[in-house]
């Protein structure tokens, strides 16, 4: 009896109630059946009586004939009609409930093969957007503790606030079975802070989950060999792509857009990399984007000795040792892939 006690009060309240108006319902419709044989033949015919009658709805199907049955309806209007108004009750307040601390980052992420994102910026906002778009079964957690409130409403991401170096906050994003983290640079932060914390957030992540991949934005030069010893997978210098993109600007002629090509270039196109198939060993990089146009593959160039050759001349001979380096949309890589 203890045990049972236990467990029920365990439960939670939502469980509970449900599992009190059943148990009312079916012992209600036992006493009728039990009472008026006649006018509920069955077991079944009683609980649906009970539920009608405690839920005041009265479709007049079946109705108690005896002063026995009559009280025990009376009872049942008394009991079961509260109960179940009360259940309605708490249901909603436990809805609303839920939403409010969801809004307030301290409800914990039980789902799997998740992408976590630490921090709140706007490059957060715009990879969501983007995952949004093109990948919306996958499920996306933010760490942020500078957030005291993010609606899923507006924002369709699991939110927990607090610091990623917690374990606890790490858990409760539940970083064991995520897929991969992407840790921002706080720019509000000098850049030394900045890759301080981003650092800090990595040895968290990888002493929770030793093989999740972890991509990080690193704004100083000096700090890469560290994010690396952290544990960091891919490391991102957003610093450097600035000042590429800028002298880029510096040098352009009027009608030219470099910004504007590369932005779009970035949200429509996926870069690929794969090795040469074994027909197309050292052909030249003309015949070898000829032949992947066909599937509508944009080669732009090739990695050899961990080297990158960009737009190489068309009659460059390319080692069967290299790796392509193409483009193609985001919809067509998945199904590059998977076919091949």
């Amino acid at each position: 009896m203890e045990l049972i006690k236990h467990l029920y009060f365990r439960m939670p309240i939502l469980i509970r109630l449900l599992l009190t108006v059943l148990i009312t319902m079916i012992i209600f419709g036992l006493l009728i059946h039990l009472i008026e044989p006649e006018q509920f033949p069955s077991f079944f015919e009683g609980i649906w009586w009970a539920f009608v009658t405690g839920g005041t709805v009265g479709y007049g199907d079946y109705a108690p004939t005896t002063n026995a049955g009559r009280w025990l309806g009376i009872l049942l209007i008394l009991t079961g009609a509260g109960l179940l108004t009360y259940f309605i009750t708490v249901f909603a307040a436990t809805t609303v409930k839920h939403e409010q601390q969801l809004s307030k980052g301290i409800v914990r992420y039980k789902g799997k093969h998740h992408v976590i994102f630490i921090g709140w910026n706007e490059r957060t906002r715009n990879l969501m957007q983007l995952m949004t778009k093109n990948n919306p079964h996958i499920d996306m957690v933010l760490i942020d503790a500078s957030l005291q409130e993010l609606s899923y409403i507006d924002f369709p991401i699991h939110f927990i606030h607090g610091d990623a170096t917690d374990d606890l906050i790490l858990q409760k994003a539940n970083v064991e079975t995520a897929t991969v983290v992407v840790a921002t640079a706080n720019m509000t932060k000098s850049e030394k802070e900045a890759d301080r914390a981003t650092i800090l957030y990595t040895v968290a992540v990888r002493g929770n989950n030793a093989q999740i991949p972890i991509i990080v934005e690193i704004l100083s030069t000096k700090q890469t060999d560290n994010a690396k010893r952290a544990g960091a997978t891919t490391i991102l210098r957003p610093n450097d792509f600035m000042s590429g993109l800028l002298y880029h600007e510096l040098f352009r002629q009027h009608h030219e857009t470099p910004f504007e090509n590369i932005l779009h270039l970035l949200y429509n196109q996926a870069f690929v990399h794969f090795p040469i198939p074994g027909e197309l060993a050292e052909e030249n990089f003309m015949a070898i984007c000829q032949h992947f146009l066909s599937q509508h593959i944009l080669i732009i160039g090739y990695i050899e000795n961990e080297k990158y050759y960009m737009n190489p001349p068309p009659s460059k001979k390319i080692s069967d040792e290299s790796t392509l380096i193409g483009m193609l949309s985001w919809k067509e890589k998945s199904h590059f892939f998977s076919s091949g």
